[in-house]
């Protein structure tokens, strides 16, 4: 499943002339269509290069987690980028007309990967997830994160969305139960409540980003099956983050420990993933006042990581996220702002911080994670979207 899609590339801009009727290509204007052009090359490319070097090729449907490797990783990525490359080719099979449908054996062949995570026996709630790395005869496992099994939930809940998959629901509302089994419920604790980071014994942090897509998730569900406990759990989610994480500023804090200690770092992924949830509240309720607040968030990230500069001081991986929420919000609230803004940071690293000998992104200027080049098809990708389709984005 190494195979790159030179053809799909060369073959781009014809199909995306035939992806939707006359009608709709003259409503979005020529500018906007050879935007989208520019977009789907990109991310075909850049697809096309993360298959290239870091897709395993031995039979696993696993990748790698640098290339080039260094002497310290292991034969195989860890669960966190491996779900991130799997986002990225369930995102491209979003992609206007035919070209989108020729990614569906790459995102058959990503669900057979991400099962080699899955460990059915359960964590230590009991309930079976992904752990960290992948299980025998691939590796040994690891301790489950429960951040790490959201991302691939939102994942099959847009598969579901976008193909009625019914058994991407059930495995996503089977994660939901594994994530709700993380909350902390001891009364000792400062600040009880919010889902725990990991289960690994060396952390006890209660985290933005462990809490927040649970809630996300938990929406999502309750807009697909109507049954209010997802609802319920869901608000209980985000009524403990914002008591506890959200700064004056109207930022996400990333973690609060057991001891009250509040970790005050801004991440872009824990300021994405509210705006996503708040616009999903107002969609599950009704409710302005949750559009208020995604709006609220969007700017307040906007002002702090794009007009005061610090966006590419920030994690490619965490933007990404960042973004994709943002994207879902304008298809809520109109406007393009959040969407140029992405545009404008994709031309960027196209033009900075790509190799064009190997269409990697080696954002530490010597090696390429496996996160990064992810996360760069899945931006090239969804700014391809047709704009509608931003719906479903987490």
């Amino acid at each position: 499943m190494r195979r790159t899609r030179s053809a799909a590339l060369a073959a781009a801009a014809v199909l995306l002339a035939t992806a939707a009727p006359p009608t709709a290509a003259a409503a979005q204007g020529p500018a906007e269509e050879r935007s989208r052009a520019v977009q789907v090359e990109r991310a075909v490319a850049s697809y096309e290069a993360m298959q290239r070097h870091l897709y395993a090729d031995d039979g696993s449907s696993l990748y790698l987690e640098h290339f080039p490797r260094a002497p310290e990783d292991r034969a195989y990525s860890f669960e966190w980028p491996f779900s991130q490359a799997h986002v990225a080719t369930l995102d491209l099979t979003g992609l206007p007309g035919r070209l989108g449908r020729r990614f569906a054996d790459d995102l058959a062949d990503r669900e057979v990967g991400q099962e080699r995570y899955w460990n059915a026996d359960g964590g230590t709630t009991g309930l079976p997830g992904y752990d960290s790395y992948p299980r025998a005869p691939y590796g040994d496992g690891g301790d489950m994160f429960y951040d790490d099994n959201e991302w691939v939930a939102l994942a099959d809940v847009q598969q579901h969305l976008a193909t009625g998959d019914p058994a991407a629901l059930e495995r996503a509302e089977e994660i939901f139960e594994l994530v709700v089994s993380g909350w902390d419920d001891d009364p000792s604790h400062a600040a009880p409540g919010g889902v725990f980071w990991t289960q690994a014994p060396w952390s006890t942090d209660r985290n933005t980003v462990s809490t927040m897509p649970g809630a996300q998730l938990g929406v999502r569900l309750y807009l697909i099956t109507g049954e209010q406990r997802y609802l319920d759990q869901a608000l209980r989610m985000v009524a403990w983050t914002d008591e506890h994480l959200l700064a004056p500023n109207g930022l996400y804090w990333d973690n609060i420990k057991l001891d009250g200690t509040v970790d005050t770092r801004h991440y872009s992924y824990n300021q994405g993933v509210p705006v996503g949830v708040y616009t999903l509240l107002y969609q599950a309720t009704g409710e302005e006042r949750y559009l208020d607040r995604a709006r609220a968030v969007a700017e307040a990230s906007y002002r702090y990581f794009v007009e005061e500069g610090r966006l590419d001081d920030h994690e490619v991986f965490f933007n990404s996220i960042w973004f994709k929420n943002l994207l879902l919000f304008e298809s809520v609230a109109g406007g393009t702002r959040y969407r140029s803004a992405m545009a404008a940071y994709a031309d960027r690293q196209w033009d900075e911080v790509r190799d064009p000998r190997t269409g990697l992104f080696p954002v530490d200027g010597t090696r390429t994670a496996l996160l990064d080049q992810a996360a760069m098809v899945q931006i090239y990708a969804t700014l391809a979207w047709p704009r509608g389709r931003a719906a479903i984005l987490y």
